[in-house]
């Protein structure tokens, strides 16, 4: 099995390490020059995997052409906000096997999930070879090699079968799902409430505030999921409720990291110029207001996230606005 992997962040490096681990030849695109060497050379990614040895089956390499070449899976890890810019010139010389995409968010410029812009870039078709694996999976510990479970959504059964079978080991189970929507938005939305979670954290609000945060998060990521065709039961799952609970609790979250950092006062705008990694959850908040508008979906959370986020909003009066909103049903769906 050779499979090129498109994006050496953490989550792709340990991605490529997990399939290295089963024996396949494994091809790494990496967009910083000195990482290429580092990895080749050195056996590791100093930059965003620190610490852990990576295996020799594993080449590093700055051309995305080579990486497209002979291969029998294709894995997009790339962040979802350069997913387009990234692949744009190389959407006709990527072979017909499946393509597995890792990435979770939502484009600002145009409200879509990964599934949405490859369709853009390569037409209609390549729905029939499309898969996304997403699940409550921090990368450093499934380099680790520490027990992970995931979902890998298609649009096609035997697409998922095979995705499964190609990642799968003792280490790491793979659930399969035909919710591609689903599965897509929950890996995008939970980052927003990570966010939430952090500022809850770094604010001192206790575990109650955690909790009901976590539960109503989850009720407005399953609305906005049903007004865009998903299905409810998929926020229960892996993609939903599991990578919820992760992100929202686990000291490896970036985007709760980010959260609790402006729970104890720092500005949003300088938290980001010092982070070398992505925190998906602050463009995808930009983006779920707007889909949350454009579809008529209340998402209460989400919006104070983006205000606090992008219009300097105090996290002390988004608390005061969440917890004294008019009472509603607890449970209560937006049709799509």
């Amino acid at each position: 099995m050779r499979v090129g992997v498109v994006g050496g962040g953490s989550w792709g490096t340990a991605l490529a390490q997990l399939l290295a681990g089963k024996g396949f030849s494994v091809k790494l695109w990496v967009f910083e020059s000195h990482l290429v060497e580092e990895i080749n050379g050195g056996r590791e990614n100093t930059l965003y995997l620190p610490g852990i040895p990576l295996s020799s089956k594993i080449k590093a390499t700055n051309c995305l052409e080579e990486v497209l070449e002979e291969v029998d899976v294709l894995v997009n890890v790339v962040p979802t906000q350069h997913i387009r810019s990234v692949w744009a010139g190389m959407a006709d010389r990527v072979p017909d096997v499946p393509l597995v995409s890792a990435s979770k968010g939502i484009e600002v410029s145009t409200l879509k999930t990964a599934d949405g812009i490859f369709e853009d870039l390569m037409g209609e078709g390549v729905q029939g070879r499309w898969a996304c694996l997403s699940g409550p999976s921090f990368a450093r510990e499934v380099a680790q090699g520490l027990p992970t479970a995931v979902t890998v959504a298609a649009w096609s059964d035997s697409v998922a079968q095979h995705v499964a079978q190609v990642f799968m080991t003792s280490r790491f189970r793979v659930y399969t799902h035909d919710d591609v929507v689903g599965v897509e938005l929950g890996g995008a939305l939970k980052n927003v409430i990570a966010i939430a979670a952090g500022i809850c954290e770094g604010m001192g609000l206790g575990n109650n505030a955690r909790a009901a945060l976590i539960t109503r998060g989850l009720a407005e990521m399953s609305r906005l999921g049903v007004a865009m065709g998903a299905r409810p039961l998929t926020f229960l799952g892996l993609s939903g409720m599991g990578d919820l609970v992760l992100t929202c609790t686990g000291d490896l979250s970036r985007n709760k990291t980010v959260g609790f950092r402006i729970g104890k006062g720092e500005k949003p705008q300088d938290i980001m110029k010092g982070m070398s990694m992505v925190a998906e959850g602050v463009p995808t908040a930009a983006a779920v207001v707007s889909l949350a508008g454009r579809l008529g979906v209340e998402m209460p959370i989400s919006t104070e996230v983006y205000r606090i986020l992008y219009e300097n909003k105090n996290p002390a009066e988004a608390l005061g606005g969440l917890m004294e909103r008019v009472p509603r049903p607890e449970f209560y769906w937006v049709q799509g």
